[in-house]
């Protein structure tokens, strides 16, 4: 699976919410993502395959179609590595905001001692 850095953070997502919530359903997944239904089967297929999540049916659940996903020792792996260029992606993002605000405080303080 060949993921772009957002389907890389909505997979961060989802596997910390499996993490907290291995009994979760689809439905919930879709939701607190804010994805679709379908793509939320998609990625939970894919990381099946993959052998970061174990998929099992939830045998003492009235609801026979209720599945527990299990995060496996290599999601967890790729979940840490997801954790850690996502912390990256963000502190770049946030240095390169924090330049950004400098710069435009500096050119506000330059126009208002102009106008004074």
């Amino acid at each position: 699976m060949n993921i772009s850095v957002i389907e890389k953070e909505e997979v961060l997502h989802l596997l910390n919410h499996l993490k907290k919530s291995p009994q979760t359903n689809q439905r919930i997944l879709s939701k607190t993502l804010g994805t679709s239904l379908g793509k939320v089967n998609f990625i939970l297929k894919e990381l099946g395959k993959k052998g970061w999540i174990k998929i099992k049916r939830a045998s003492q659940s009235k609801n026979k179609l209720a599945y527990i996903y299990i995060l496996t020792p290599e999601g967890i792996k790729q979940k840490t590595k997801l954790t850690s260029m996502f912390l990256k992606r963000k502190i770049e993002e946030y240095n390169r905001l924090k330049k950004e605000i400098e710069k435009l405080e500096l050119e506000l303080e330059n126009m208002q001692i102009k106008t004074n």
